[in-house]
């Protein structure tokens, strides 16, 4: 009998190779081969994140977000969690062992109330519990989709870091802006201050109108105001700062680099749109995909029938002593098939569930490439625009100094009103503030794409 059960264990376990998860087949990406733009500089890919930001003060706040960051932990327990949901299913690829140990003592009396006896019975077993043999890939099938489920959930933990990286940069980014206004400002109102100054003995000698002195107090105040708005936005991001390392800046930050210093690595814009399979969210979406692939493979197979197995090897005695004697082993063989006959349509509603969630993952998919692809492109488009208005406003910087510098000049010498010097103070200013939001731009541009790209580790 012991031949014969190790024989049907061993079939059983041999031909659990059929499978009814379906053939994946290639999906076409629906987007074009190539970004636009011209080459140039280094695939975000190839490059970590500590290489690509050159900014250390940049750097030293990545770096405290990614280890203290409550929305990062969270997507770290998620991956935790599905991997032990994979470990829940994977482990019913295989029997379940177990031993067990009973004792049972009796005593009968005689009916008089006199005498009586004492009886008693141990037993000691091991056996497998309820075992079903994967004949037609169900159980793996499930065990597949759990495993593209992890692997989907770690995807998504990456995609959690790069977004986070980014943030944290369009933060600090928006700060050194907000800084270079702040200081652009301060020297704006100092010299208004002056020029206020000089205004207003010219207006009490009588040389010139009230309306030239209200003209310069109505451009002191627009300063201060701008000075405070600036200062109030610093505070504003240094809070999400703040919350985005997790609840402290770091101490000790090095100081930062202005805007029109190279604060992040340049990224190559002629490259195959191939990249964008480097996505997590591209990535994700394909192991969601795949695991609903294997779930038509589980839904097919239970059209199929079912054997579990329950065995059990032992011995039992009246006596502890001759537990383990001749005679006292017993054994427990119980294999039981479940064919479906009617179920009401259960099955093949549970089949077709099952291929319409793939078609949906494989809408998902497709819509996850054509989404980067988009986002890619956008990028670069304004990337090419951004420079050539940088380029356009710095000699429109340089003008407008020009312009203010010669007004001044002619005031001083009587030619022209005040009304001239203030006009072209103001365009300087306002031309300054542009070359700043321009910068500002182009290095948020540029870490956009770095993330459309799927960042790099």
């Amino acid at each position: 009998m012991r031949n014969s059960l190790a024989t049907i264990l061993a079939t059983g376990l041999l031909t659990t190779s059929c499978s009814f998860i379906p053939a994946l087949d290639p999906i076409n990406s629906p987007v074009s081969g190539k970004f636009p733009g011209k080459t140039g500089g280094e695939v975000p890919g190839d490059i970590a994140w500590q290489k690509f930001f050159t900014d250390p003060r940049l750097k030293k706040l990545v770096q405290a977000a990614l280890e203290n960051n409550r929305d990062l932990r969270i997507a770290a327990l998620n991956v935790e969690q599905a991997r032990a949901q994979y470990g829940i299913s994977r482990s019913d690829l295989f029997p379940t062992i177990y031993a067990g140990a009973s004792t049972e003592r009796r005593r009968s009396v005689n009916a008089d109330g006199g005498g009586g006896s004492a009886s008693g019975n141990y037993d000691v077993s091991v056996g497998l519990s309820s075992y079903e043999l994967d004949l037609f890939g169900r159980v793996r099938s499930l065990n597949r989709s759990a495993l593209e489920s992890y692997f989907g959930s770690d995807a998504a933990r990456v995609g959690a870091q790069i977004s986070l990286v980014a943030q944290i940069a369009n933060q600090y980014l928006a700060e050194r802006a907000l800084h270079e206004q702040v200081a652009l400002s301060e020297q704006s109102l100092e010299g208004f201050n002056s020029a206020y100054d000089i205004v207003k003995q010219r207006f009490d000698a009588g040389a010139i109108s009230e309306l030239d002195l209200s003209s310069i107090e109505v451009q002191r105040q627009t300063a201060k105001a701008d000075l405070a708005a600036f200062r109030q936005r610093i505070q504003e991001v240094n809070n999400s700062l703040t919350f985005l390392c997790g609840g402290s800046l770091p101490a000790n930050l090095p100081a930062g680099r202005s805007l029109d210093e190279i604060l992040v690595a340049n990224v190559r814009a002629g490259v195959p749109s191939e990249l964008l399979f480097r996505r997590p969210d591209i990535r994700e979406a394909e192991h969601q995909l795949r695991a609903a692939n294997a779930n038509i493979g589980a839904a097919r197979a239970a059209f199929f029938p079912s054997i579990t197995l329950t065995t059990n090897v032992g011995a039992a005695s009246n006596s502890l002593s001759n537990l383990f004697s001749n005679g006292t082993a017993t054994w427990l063989f119980s294999p039981a098939i479940n064919v479906p006959i009617f179920d009401g349509g259960r099955n093949k509603a549970n089949l077709d569930v099952a291929e319409i969630r793939k078609e949906i993952e494989i809408a998902n998919y497709e819509k996850s490439i054509q989404t980067g692809f988009r986002e890619v492109a956008d990028s670069l488009a304004s990337r090419t625009g951004l420079d050539e208005q940088i380029s356009a406003t710095q000699s429109l910087v340089k003008a407008q100094q020009k312009r203010a510098d010669l007004s001044k000049a002619r005031y001083t010498q009587g030619v022209d009103s005040y009304f001239e010097v203030l006009t072209a103070t103001l365009d300087y200013y306002t031309a300054q503030q542009s070359l700043i939001r321009l910068r500002l731009a182009r290095n948020i541009n540029s870490v956009g794409l770095y993330k459309a790209l799927g960042g790099g580790w």
